[in-house]
Formats: C-alpha cells, sequence, structure tokens
C-alpha cells in the first residue's frame, strides 16, 4: 500500500475523533475513546523502552527510593509540553519541526535538524542495546543473534505502517499492555516498603 492510499485512513482517524467531540459516532464507551488511544500509545513509547527500564533500575539499585521525586516531576514536565505540542498541532495544522521551519533561519533549521538526528540516533541505540540484552537474558542467545533479532523485529513492526496507523498501533498498545503488566506483577512480587514510596 502507498503511501497515497494510506492518508485516507489518516483522514477517517481525525474524522472519527472529531464525531466523537460532536457527539456522533458509536454509543459504546471503548469504541468512542479508540480514535484518541492510538496516539497515545505511540508517544508513550519514549517512556516506555529498555533504555529507560535499565536506567531506572540501576538508579532504584543505587540510591532507592530517594529519586522517585524527579520521576514524578519528568513526567509531569512531559505531559506539559506533550500538551503544548498537541496544541500546537491542532492550532496550526503543523508538527514541530514543520513549524521551526517556518519561523527560523535555513542555517538554524539545519543545525537543529542534526542535532535532533544526533539525539535520535543516542536515544535509539539505548532502546537497540536494550531490547538486544533483554533477548540475550531471556534467551540465552548470544549478543550478536540478539541484535540481529533485535533489527529484525524493529523493521516488521515499521513495515506495519504501510498497512495504515492502526495495525501499527495495536501492535504497540499490545507490547506496550505486556510491558505494563510485567512491570505491575514486578512490582508485587518485590513487595516494596509504601511507606517509603509515598514519603
Amino acid at each position: 500500500m502507498s503511501t497515497k492510499e494510506a492518508i485516507p485512513e489518516k483522514r477517517d482517524t481525525a474524522q472519527a475523533a472529531q464525531e466523537i467531540l460532536e457527539g456522533k459516532g458509536s454509543s459504546n464507551p471503548l469504541r468512542r475513546l479508540l480514535p484518541f488511544l492510538g496516539p497515545a500509545f505511540i508517544a508513550s513509547v519514549a517512556y516506555i523502552d529498555p533504555g529507560n527500564f535499565a536506567t531506572n533500575i540501576q538508579g532504584g539499585a543505587q540510591f532507592g527510593y530517594t529519586l522517585l521525586w524527579v520521576i514524578v516531576a519528568s513526567n509531569l514536565m512531559a505531559m506539559l509540553i506533550q500538551a503544548i505540542s498537541a496544541k500546537l498541532g491542532i492550532a496550526t495544522n503543523q508538527n514541530l519541526a514543520e513549524q521551526c521551519r517556518t519561523h527560523f533561519p535555513r542555517g538554524v533549521v539545519i543545525g537543529m535538524w542534526l542535532l535532533m538526528e544526533l539525539v535520535a540516533m543516542a536515544t535509539d541505540l539505548a532502546e537497540f542495546l536494550g531490547a538486544a540484552l533483554g533477548f540475550n537474558l531471556l534467551f540465552g542467545m548470544p549478543l550478536w543473534l540478539a541484535g540481529l533479532v533485535t533489527a529484525v523485529a524493529t523493521f516488521l513492526i515499521l513495515g506495519l505502517e504501510q498497512y495504515g496507523f492502526r495495525p501499527l498501533e495495536a501492535v504497540i498498545g499490545t507490547l506496550i499492555g505486556v510491558v505494563s503488566l510485567c512491570y505491575l506483577i514486578e512490582t508485587v512480587l518485590d513487595r516494596p516498603d509504601w511507606g517509603q514510596v509515598l514519603y
């Protein structure tokens, strides 16, 4: 399916969301919520990934509950930034990169683009290595094979986008659900001191 064929689905998603906001569409609450959840699942991947887990586990092992306030504060700041970005997109019908291209000189835009590419590579490298280490620890694979499996899985998941946004959103939502369930089970099995957690 070409990009041009996938565009109507994007319009359908926006149209479904608009109909829900206007009180039209399905009366089923879950079906009314779905057009809004897909993009949320995609955005939440930035916070639920192996690189974040490795950093958080290392910080927890080293500092205990002392730095939990950092997680709360950083999540509140991230929600604020996401809300502002969403409002900017709704108001201008442009994403942040398009806004930068419109309002900054070409040299600044190229510098920002190069910087963002470096940031994306650095964060993706941490996620890639975290996933490869996960395969290595879970299945005893050699690290080179775990890296290869991670690369193939990444390309397969990204390849779902050619079928439209919904399959990609469904797979990512399922993976996030599995990770969240595992995290809850791990939290229960670990039996944290809730007094210290809440303090």
